[in-house]
């Protein structure tokens, strides 16, 4: 009897190591198992095997990660001082090396992409950081993908999501852009001008070839000066009409 009730705590740690050998892993995961603490083998999806005491395991989700960086002031190449914050979707493609090659490879993503992000958009200046944000996204997400290919990290898509400027600043811009549009509208005023002045020559000259009519856009102006009741128009008669009924009555 004395031996049973030896046995049987025995059998328990048995049946208790057997069970917290077998993990389960989602689709998703994959797990870093490490022998007598050297590299062995990644495993999963599904159930594996881990031995207790000689393996241990690390599990990474290889989803893709959503990073916000936070709000970097930057300082642009015409040395303009802006905020700037931005996202970053990353995965990991390679369990092993995010796991050895880098203690915490989130953290180090996020300190990696603000350094990088500083760089980048210091090296432009204000009116391409306004303008030009699909070509500097691209600019940060070659940079920050080649610095973390080595962490076995890829990453996606790089959007910078608010530029802060400061109350002088936006100011400034909206004075740049009233002046903008007056040179616009200047220049646009100005080529009508042009236009009507060269349509209104070649009307005088086409009208100047024929007497008749320059009469007869006379007697037009005359017709509308006449529609206005509401004054007394004095004109002159040219001559030439004059003569013309003159003419007529003989």
């Amino acid at each position: 009897m004395a031996f049973e009730f030896g046995f049987l705590p025995l059998v328990i740690i048995v049946l208790a190591l057997l069970v917290s050998a077998f993990r389960i892993l989602r689709e998703y995961e994959r797990g870093v198992v490490f022998q007598l603490g050297r590299f062995w083998k990644v495993k999963g999806p599904g159930l594996i095997l881990v031995i207790p005491g000689i393996q241990q395991m690390v599990r990474v989700d290889l989803r893709t990660v959503v990073l916000d960086v936070p709000t970097q002031d930057v300082i642009t190449r015409d040395n303009v001082s802006v905020k700037v914050n931005a996202v970053i979707y990353f995965r990991v493609l390679d369990s092993q090396k995010a796991i050895i090659q880098v203690e915490d490879f989130h953290n180090a993503t996020s300190q990696l992409a603000q350094t990088t992000l500083r760089a980048v958009l210091g090296k432009h200046e204000l009116d391409e950081l306004l303008a030009e944000r699909e070509r500097l996204n691209t600019d940060i997400q070659q940079v920050l993908d080649a610095q973390t290919d080595a962490w076995g990290i890829k990453v996606a898509n790089v959007e910078i999501k608010h530029v802060d400027l400061n109350e002088s600043m936006i100011r400034a811009i909206a004075k740049q852009a009233e002046a903008e549009r007056e040179r616009r509208a200047k220049v646009i005023h100005a080529e009508g001008e042009l236009q009507a002045s060269e349509k209104l020559m070649q009307a005088a000259e086409m009208l100047g070839r024929q007497s008749g009519a320059m009469q007869l856009r006379y007697m037009q102006t005359l017709s509308n000066i006449a529609g206005d009741k509401s004054s007394t128009i004095v004109f002159p008669l040219p001559i030439e009409l004059l003569q013309g009924i003159a003419e007529a009555k003989k």
